[in-house]
């Protein structure tokens, strides 16, 4: 290992990363690595991190290196390993345009979801195509403390279920994991939404994400909700034959969500870069010891 190992910091809607370049995949990035850089008092702190590798290195990835450069290799900020994540997704393009690996307009990212879609617009804003989502079929239940609701299967690539309450404040700290039943609906875990409304086609959620607690944001669950909300309020784009716009305000900023008749799911929103540095490699070794 190198004596210093660069990074950068960034968020989307305050959902925040630190990003490991890492081109060749020469890095070994253990689960406990991934947590101790991702702890907000003793690392750089993070929901997440973003391990950037060209796809044609990576043995998970190399199928897509044809339609994909880049890997995003996500990590979720307890060291586990991810299948998506919407707002990372953002700040993974923005860094590579920040780098100069890419410029304004489209590109491809390879994810352990399936290769993204991205566009970098003039403004500044990324729209990333999310993919189409698959509604499980049965019923699912959601509970925090004595309290529970019934909520939708999402799978926006990673599992959600998504319930719809009166008040936010419904879900509680949400530091702890909400239940649920059944419990082989999701075997992996899930991520939960609670939703209230705020307007026509514009909802307000909390999020408890599978091994990080409640965040600021995710983009993969704004999709879910906006799904969730459009089969609720009946205009599927899918019977409807018209896409169908959410807006979703979550604590750390707004993404607005577009499903498409095919099925097709766009979600647009901010991505920054906030500072780089250098990872002491004696401190990352002391931190793992």
């Amino acid at each position: 290992m190198s004596t210093r190992i660069a990074f950068l910091k960034g968020h989307g809607t305050e959902n925040d990363f630190v990003i490991v370049p890492d081109p060749e995949n020469a890095l070994e990035l253990s689960a406990a690595a991934v947590a101790a850089l991702c702890d907000r008092r003793a690392g750089i702190g993070g929901d997440g991190l973003l391990h950037v590798v060209r796809s044609a290195a990576h043995p998970e990835a190399r199928a897509m290196a044809d339609e994909a450069e880049w890997f995003m290799d996500y990590r979720n900020g307890d060291g586990s390993v991810a299948e998506m994540c919407g707002n990372g997704v953002r700040v993974f393009a923005r860094y590579l345009q920040h780098a100069g690996h890419v410029g304004e307009g489209d590109l491809a990212i390879a994810t352990r979801g399936g290769v993204k879609t991205v566009h970098i617009a003039k403004d500044g804003d990324i729209t990333v195509g999310m993919g189409r989502a698959v509604l499980p079929e049965g019923d699912v239940t959601v509970a925090v403390g004595e309290r529970g609701w019934p909520a939708r299967n999402v799978n926006m690539g990673n599992p959600h279920a998504v319930a719809f309450v009166a008040d936010l404040a419904d879900a509680g700290s949400l530091f702890a994991a909400p239940s649920f039943v059944p419990e082989a609906a999701y075997p992996d875990g899930v991520n939960v939404e609670f939703v209230v409304d705020r307007g026509p086609r514009h909802v307000a959620m909390r999020v408890h994400e599978r091994g990080v607690g409640e965040t600021r944001s995710c983009g993969t669950g704004a999709c879910a909700v906006a799904v969730a909300a459009a089969r609720r309020d009946g205009v599927d784009p899918r019977d409807t034959g018209l896409p169908v716009t959410y807006t979703v305000d979550l604590p750390g900023g707004t993404l607005v969500i577009t499903e498409q008749p095919d099925g097709r799911i766009e979600m647009t929103g901010p991505a920054v870069i906030v500072a780089e540095g250098a990872i002491e490699a004696e401190w990352l070794e002391n931190a793992l010891g």
